[in-house]
């Protein structure tokens, strides 16, 4: 089969949909840039095709690290025909706790910032060639704002509105660049839900619909295409039915650090490892406060070790 992309940079290439792209991409044919924090898991997907694959596990945040991977794999490879920015964290947020604007701190370094950090270095190159996509991986929580989870939609909101910017900015220069709305996709972090998944998609069929949509050049792609009618017809009731819906819904668990480690920390730890270095770390997620009556799951305790490796 002819590869669509030839040289991707794939970032949240660990797990669940990351890995799922980075599978495709490379029985496409693709050269990728793997970037991550899990090097099993890493270099388990760039022993398929150790020739045309690299790892790399900076902190998408640390704009210094990402340039560095930047201009190691375009000194290897040159410039890439597609940037996928798919690193991202997620979890509960109660703003009456002081511990979680830590939380909402670093969601919003890794799924806004990390976004910018993950594209600038290939922007001038892109434009020199005059041809690339760059894809950044929102969600339809960026939507509309959810009860408990306000620094997730805070995060993915941002990101739809800092793509929509960049593609104006790049519009005529032959740079696609796409909006990726997943709705619930079946990772191990959804696994956990006690809520109903609507248009619940395996990570295989979203990576291929993503790489299929992008490469006929759309502009938004949501993932499945009926979660996104769903979202627009709720968006339509008035705020006050919306918000009493939502709050009969359960609610992520809010994240807490263990004894000896920081709020800060147990935020990057959850899903990224991007805390205490990406080493092992156990992060408690606790019970949101529930309206009386409303059903509770049980706590869930979560040893994260993959950098961008689960999506919801």
């Amino acid at each position: 089969m002819a590869a669509t992309f030839q040289n991707a940079v794939l970032t949240g290439a660990c797990g669940g949909l990351g890995q799922a792209l980075a599978r495709e991409l490379i029985g496409q044919g693709a050269a990728v840039a793997l970037v991550g924090l899990n090097r099993p898991a890493l270099e388990t997907l760039a022993a398929l095709a150790p020739e045309r694959c690299a790892v790399y596990m900076p902190d998408v945040a640390d704009t210094t690290a990402m340039q560095a991977m930047a201009a190691d794999w375009m000194g290897r490879r040159g410039t890439p025909d597609l940037v996928i920015a798919n690193a991202g964290v997620a979890g509960g947020f109660d703003t009456a706790e002081a511990d979680d604007l830590a939380v909402l701190r670093r969601m919003l370094e890794i799924n806004l910032l990390g976004a910018a950090t993950t594209f600038q270095p290939f922007v001038k190159a892109m434009r020199a060639q005059r041809r690339g996509a760059l894809v950044g991986v929102a969600s339809i929580a960026g939507w509309r704002g959810m009860p408990g989870n306000g620094a997730y939609c805070a995060s993915k909101g941002g990101l739809i509105r800092y793509l929509e910017s960049l593609r104006a900015e790049l519009r005529g220069e032959s740079i696609v660049v796409s909006t990726v709305s997943p709705g619930y996709l079946r990772t191990a972090l959804t696994a956990g839900n006690r809520f109903s998944m609507p248009g619940l998609m395996e990570p295989d069929a979203a990576a291929r619909a993503l790489l299929a949509g992008v490469a006929q050049g759309h502009t938004h792609i949501v993932l499945p295409a009926r979660i996104g009618w769903l979202a627009r017809l709720l968006n339509l009731l008035p705020d006050a039915l919306h918000d009493r819906l939502l709050l009969g819904q359960p609610r992520k668990p809010r994240q807490i650090a263990s004894a000896n480690s920081t709020a800060a920390n147990a935020a990057s730890a959850h899903k990224t490892g991007h805390g205490n270095n990406g080493s092992n770390r156990i992060v408690r997620f606790i019970r949101p406060t529930f309206p009386a009556g409303q059903a509770r799951g049980p706590d869930r305790i979560c040893n994260c070790q993959s950098a961008h490796a689960l999506r919801c």
